[in-house]
């Protein structure tokens, strides 16, 4: 991702949803291949990322007693 100055914080979510989304439409841009392959990848870790991060920041998750 682009490190730019920024006057409003994204929240982790949205870095993450925009970085996807350019990578999505530079995957889609190439040939299959390893490069390719290789950007898909990274789109799959992002959405663990976003899963994992819905699952951390739930209401319904406690911590241990």
């Amino acid at each position: 991702m682009q490190h730019r100055p920024q006057s409003v914080l994204q929240s982790f979510e949205d870095q993450i949803t925009v970085e996807k989304s350019q990578l999505e439409a530079q995957a889609a841009g190439l040939p299959p291949g390893p490069q390719q392959d290789a950007l898909l990848e990274k789109i799959r870790q992002l959405e663990t990322a976003s899963h994992m991060n819905e699952w951390l920041t739930s209401p319904g998750l406690q911590p241990p007693t």
